[in-house]
Formats: C-alpha cells, sequence, structure tokens
C-alpha cells in the first residue's frame, strides 16, 4: 500500500509518519511542495505518487484567527478538501480526512454520537462542517474522523500551554465550563495507521464501502479543562519546577476571545471501534504516557 500525507509539517501529521510508515511506503511531501488549496498541485501530486490513499491531516485550526479571516479558514477547510476529495474520486483513492468537534453546538447533555445535528457556533467550526459536507458531496471513497481537544508536547497546546504558565505564575485562571474528550496526538494517529493496517491492499475499497463520518477521541468519562490541567500539572514529571499553587475556575464568557466556544463536545466513539476495531485509551491513561519522564 501507498499512502500520501497531507500535512506532515503538523502536530498530527508529524505524529503519522512513523506509524503510516511502519507498514506502507509512505509520500509525505513539505507544505511548500505541496499546497492543498491548489487543486492543480493535488491532481498533479496525485498523478506523480499514485497513492492507493491519501490521509489528510491539513487544516486552518487557529479558532480565533478563523473568526477575523473566515476566508482563509474556508480556503484550507471546505475548499481545498473538495478539491482533494474531487480529485481522488477521480482516480478512485481512499481518503482519510480528519475534522473536529467543534461542528457542534455544545448544548447536548451526553457525548455527541455521528447522527446529531451540527450546528457550529464560530467560523472555525462552519468551515470544517462545510469541508465534511462538500467531502461527502464529492462522491470520494472517503472516510471522515472526528476527532476533539488534541494536544501533544512538541506543538503548542492546552497541555503544553498549561505546563509552561505553571513554571512562570502561582495563580492559573483555568476554564471550568468547557467539557471534552482529551485527545493524545499520538495516540490518535497511531488509531488512523492501525485502522488503515486493518483495511490491507483493499483500503480504497473498503473506504468507499465505509464512507461516512465516525469518531474517534480519546476515552473515558468527559474531563472539564480545568480537570484535564489538574491532571497535567499532577502528572509533571517535572513538578519541582511548578510556581503554580492555586488553580482558579473561571466560565469561558469571562474570556475575551473573537470565537465563541461550545461549552460541551464530548464525542462517543462507539461507532468507529465497531466498524473498523479501532478506539483511543483512556484519556488520563494517555495523559500519563504522555507527560511520562521517556517521553518529555
Amino acid at each position: 500500500m501507498k499512502i500520501l500525507l497531507c500535512g506532515s509539517e503538523g502536530q498530527l501529521g508529524h505524529e503519522l509518519a512513523g506509524p503510516l510508515a511502519s507498514f506502507a511506503m509512505l509520500a509525505a511531501p513539505p507544505e511548500r511542495a505541496f499546497d492543498i488549496t491548489d487543486a492543480s498541485v493535488v491532481a498533479a501530486t496525485l498523478a506523480a505518487e499514485r497513492p492507493d490513499v491519501v490521509v489528510n491531516a491539513s487544516a486552518y485550526t487557529d479558532v480565533d484567527g478563523a473568526e477575523r479571516d473566515p476566508a482563509l479558514a474556508e480556503r484550507v477547510n471546505r475548499d481545498a478538501v473538495r478539491s482533494l476529495g474531487l480529485a481522488c474520486r477521480e482516480r478512485a483513492i481512499g481518503l482519510v480526512h480528519v475534522s473536529t468537534d467543534f461542528v457542534f453546538d455544545g448544548e447536548a447533555r451526553r457525548p455527541y454520537v455521528e447522527a446529531d445535528p451540527c450546528r457550529p457556533i464560530n467560523a472555525y467550526g462552519r468551515s470544517k462542517r462545510e469541508g465534511e459536507l462538500a467531502l461527502v458531496e464529492t462522491g470520494a471513497p472517503a472516510i471522515v474522523l472526528r476527532t476533539a481537544w488534541v494536544y501533544s508536547l512538541r506543538r503548542k497546546s492546552f497541555v503544553s500551554a498549561i505546563l509552561k504558565a505553571a513554571r512562570e505564575r502561582e495563580e492559573l485562571k483555568i476554564v471550568a465550563d468547557q467539557v471534552g474528550s482529551p485527545t493524545f496526538c499520538r495516540d490518535l494517529a497511531v488509531a488512523i495507521a492501525l485502522l488503515l493496517r486493518g483495511l490491507g491492499e483493499r483500503a480504497p475499497q473498503a473506504l468507499a464501502d465505509a464512507a461516512g463520518i465516525y469518531h474517534l477521541a480519546g476515552g473515558g468519562e468527559p474531563a472539564s479543562r480545568i480537570e484535564l490541567a489538574r491532571a497535567a500539572l499532577e502528572l509533571d514529571p517535572h513538578k519541582e519546577a511548578q510556581r503554580v499553587k492555586t488553580l482558579v475556575p473561571i466560565e469561558t464568557s469571562a474570556l475575551p476571545a473573537p470565537a465563541a466556544r461550545p461549552l460541551r463536545t464530548p464525542l462517543d466513539s462507539s461507532a468507529c471501534w465497531a466498524r473498523f476495531g479501532v478506539r483511543l485509551p483512556d484519556w488520563r491513561d494517555a495523559l500519563r504516557r504522555a507527560l511520562a519522564p521517556s517521553v518529555v
């Protein structure tokens, strides 16, 4: 199997390269050579590489930036996804596209399932939902994997930001009313690789047969932002460097951010387990591994 990875330099793309290359031929061109917002570049790259499957880890993920420049978010998260879908359909190439919990409004009282109505409340969420719909409309042999609250230590993320702030300040104000499914980026990458490895050489047809949207996010009970922060500080392998003494819970409404945030977006990932046999570990176990001294 040959796989073409889009967004190889991003947070998820970086983690995907190793697991994908462990069982498949991998092409992971740098972004400067593979601009997915240029339909002609997409077509030429697919023609040159001739992959069996494309994994799209590219995305515009700056939530507040999308509010200020929705056109840019739409170009990456919607228009480029449509072009990729059309090119894959034309060549019968399987496609795995990654989306987000921000397609939901956060009003549900239980974890979201794939059939729940999508009502994004900010420009980023709208661009990602429009990308999902655009991909489905192309008829490409594609699946969408919605994930949530992705973090790593390599790039700036909620967890890495908390650890950094804990070394600089004695008091941290942390949002307490946002609840979701924390997802360790490395676990997500491994799960995507396992999914594709399980499909084997018939991956393009298998993806066509399974075409649709699936949730794939950290397992266990949903967590609030402040619960995730407390767990990260407790598991920090370098606690001696912490200056923080107090975590102050605040509401999302107290933050002066350009974009609104959905409050409750935990994802139910049971459909992905049932269809592909992959799921992610409990988020607390994942965080423990993420912060293990050998990893840090």
